[in-house]
């Protein structure tokens, strides 16, 4: 994900005279998190590149969209703003909210991994104010961690994912009427994700992959983007690291076994790209989980 100061709803809150930024980080993995407080102020999001989910703590029954004066938000109250959307938002009187932000890559490699569906043809639905407590309670732990620290940096980290998967299980929907082209087929998705699944401690080349839909080099890379939302190179390191840091939470393994079991030329190639992922390195990680 692009730094923060990139990220539009971000940036129309931090240009705001009357809102403060409290708190915020790069959670890696195409995620960031921000913590605001707000009076008295006026709001436009206007087709974002990324997705927000966002969580009142503290006041906000004053705030309202400008097309539903009617209905008004409060505390523990949540608000689904998915990429490209369009909302105008008016505050009155206090607010404390948190916001999660998460890549539109993110969200496909999610629809892949967790939904087993094409990310071209789902759509993550808008939600204003709604009641999900397991949700709320999830980011009120996050505001609790000290996202400064590197141990607690990635328990966010983790916590963010519980979120976002949580977001895809309930918030996401088939787009109606769409005609799908240039991608992979079901079966040809399906099968890849178990290939590479199952092969990440080998050396996977493009042609590798290509052979198993029948495709050029060539055809198949844009296919792939098309169906999974990033390239092929990025999936696979998605993949390796998220088999990562299952093995890190749930063994006792060496790092240097994790990072061969993940098709990681060494441990330090492996702490380098995970650090750069992570924002923190595997022993801490580790470390983090067994506390």
């Amino acid at each position: 994900m692009p730094a923060l100061e990139t990220l539009q709803v971000f940036q129309a809150l931090n240009r705001s005279p009357h809102a403060r930024l409290e708190h915020s980080a790069e959670l890696g993995d195409g995620m960031a998190a921000a913590l605001w407080s707000n009076y008295h102020d006026a709001q436009d999001y206007q087709a974002p590149g990324h997705h927000t989910l966002s969580c009142y703590l503290a006041g906000g029954t004053g705030t309202f969209r400008r097309e539903q004066p009617g209905t008004t938000g409060g505390p523990n109250k949540l608000c689904v703003l998915p990429a490209e959307h369009q909302s105008a938002w008016v505050i009155n009187g206090e607010i404390r909210l948190a916001h999660l932000y998460f890549s539109q890559e993110q969200f496909a490699l999610g629809c892949v991994t967790l939904l087993d569906r094409e990310p071209r043809a789902l759509h993550l639905r808008e939600g204003t104010f709604l009641d999900d407590p397991l949700q709320a309670r999830r980011f009120h732990q996050l505001i609790a961690l000290n996202w400064d620290e590197p141990g607690e940096r990635l328990l966010t980290s983790s916590l963010a994912h519980e979120m976002l998967s949580h977001t895809l299980l309930n918030q996401v929907g088939l787009r109606q009427g769409l005609r799908l082209k240039g991608g992979l087929a079901a079966h040809q998705r399906r099968l890849l994700v178990e290939y590479i699944d199952s092969h990440l401690e080998q050396s996977i080349s493009l042609g590798q992959l290509a052979a198993l839909c029948a495709l050029s080099e060539y055809h198949f890379a844009r296919m792939f983007r098309e169906s999974f939302g990033l390239p092929p190179h990025q999936y696979l390191l998605a993949r390796r690291l998220a088999q990562a840091r299952y093995l890190l939470r749930s063994t006792r393994h060496p790092l240097g076994e994790i990072a061969l079991a993940c098709g990681f030329a060494s441990a330090s190639h492996f702490t380098n790209r995970f650090r750069q992922a992570m924002h923190g390195t595997p022993g801490d990680y580790r470390q983090a989980f067994q506390a």
